[in-house]
């Protein structure tokens, strides 16, 4: 018997979720459409087993494209594919099919186990401008396959797993079963930890205690809700961290055994991140729920190229869904701000971000701003505003570019400079 939203306990006293973006004056909702199924070929993709998706950057023509786990429950080894994006900005298409990922010259094919087959996600592990490639292995493993080729084409080598401890006592990393791992810098120290899902329905967060570019773990803690380890209604959680709320904290969005995909909202700090409570989120007017035996593993990103936060979902029976975030109204009129709204910088969203940040901006009158991306050094690594805009609501788009070509993985600081005043927010690129 499926444990769907209404028979948990958990969920009666859930409401339903409307997350809030911080856009233009104010809140305005964020409302998901109903779902729609990715296609291939004008044919809805169907991966053998559990499908893991997620859009990103992969041939370096700067069009996201499409990667995704298969396997698991009797359908094979767990495999990646590769849809390359063959439409434009804003209008993904994959006409060509797909091609499986190779390692050491042949084909990825992890070990299966019950409900995963592989939980892929791309990142720039070693900080040299070339996509590597992180895999969670059904049995509990975490194995890093590094790019030896280029960014534009890359070649992959045997892959190791990463491993956890102290200098001379280092033990592979193993979560227990079904592990979906994501990188993220949890405490905003500049080097990226990795937060971890399993089968036992807990969070784990492994800090790194090495460089941004040669990561050291040396132990793991249990995510905690109202002070205790968080334990995910039903199991298997499958993690993304980004501030939803508009709030400047990064929340978490979480995918579970029964299909739903689950908001935590932070009311910690962003370097320090805390839950109390979850929601449940909604498309098209119901809660997410998916059929079957689904085991939802969602991916946020910009689908359509508008600037807005979409939501994949891989599961069983392996299609992907996309649920886009529809237009929806600010509250403010012809675009202008309400009298005496103060000039300012919005949190930037979805941060960390992979391919495209989008920074929204608030002038109270007429002048010039200015908007530029600093490293952690404070050099100038990109302009991305500089002269006279109206009063008004704006935002303008980053995709991780500069004078010296693409920016690597790291902490960055947008900051903004008018005649209101200096301000500042933090992103964080992921390759």
């Amino acid at each position: 018997m499926r444990h769907r939203l209404r028979a948990t306990a958990a969920a009666s006293a859930a409401f339903t979720l409307t997350i809030l973006l911080c856009i233009s004056n104010g809140s305005a909702a964020f409302v998901l459409a109903g779902e729609d199924l990715v296609l291939s070929a004008d044919t809805a993709i169907a991966v053998p087993g559990y499908s893991v998706p997620s859009f990103v950057r992969w041939d370096g023509d700067d069009l996201p494209d499409l990667v995704v786990g298969q396997g698991g429950f009797g359908y094979g080894p767990g495999k990646v594919r590769v849809y390359l994006n063959t439409g434009s900005p804003g209008a993904p298409r994959f006409d060509d099919g797909f091609v499986h990922v190779r390692a050491a010259g042949v084909e990825i094919a992890s070990q299966e186990g019950g409900c995963m087959g592989i939980f892929p996600r791309v990142v720039d592990a070693d900080g040299d401008g070339r996509t590597d490639l992180l895999c969670g292995e059904a049995e509990g493993f975490i194995r890093l396959y590094t790019n030896t080729g280029t960014d534009d084409a890359p070649v992959f080598d045997a892959g190791r797993y990463l491993e956890v401890g102290e200098p001379g006592a280092k033990a592979i990393i193993d979560v227990g079963q079904r592990p979906t791992p994501i990188v993220v810098d949890w405490d905003l120290d500049g080097r990226r930890d990795l937060l971890v899902g399993a089968k036992d329905g807990y969070l784990r967060i492994f800090r790194n205690e090495g460089t941004d570019a040669a990561w050291d773990f040396r132990g793991s803690a249990l995510v905690l809700e109202n002070g205790s380890p968080m334990f995910v209604p039903t199991a298997r959680p499958s993690p993304q961290l980004t501030d939803l709320d508009g709030d400047g904290r990064r929340d978490l969005l979480v995918g579970n055994t029964e299909g739903n995909i689950l908001f935590y909202p932070n009311v910690g700090s962003n370097d320090d991140p805390a839950f109390s409570g979850f929601t449940y989120v909604e498309a098209g007017g119901e809660t997410i729920d998916l059929p079957f035996t689904p085991r939802a593993r969602p991916f946020l990103c910009d689908w359509n190229g508008d600037g807005r936060v979409d939501l994949l979902v891989g599961s069983s029976p392996g299609n992907v869904r996309v649920y886009l975030n529809i237009d929806t109204t600010t509250g403010v009129a012809d675009g202008l701000p309400p009298a005496g709204l103060p000039a300012r910088l919005d949190a930037p969203w979805p941060n960390p971000f992979n391919p495209v940040v989008t920074v929204p901006f608030v002038l109270e009158r007429r002048q010039r701003v200015r908007i530029t991306v600093l490293d952690a050094r404070g050099a100038l690594v990109a302009v991305l505003v500089d002269g006279e805009r109206p009063a008004g609501v704006h935002e303008v788009r980053w995709t991780g570019g500069g004078a010296g070509g693409g920016a690597r993985s790291g902490v960055y600081l947008v900051r903004m400079q008018s005649a209101a005043g200096a301000f500042s927010r933090k992103i964080v690129l992921l390759r």
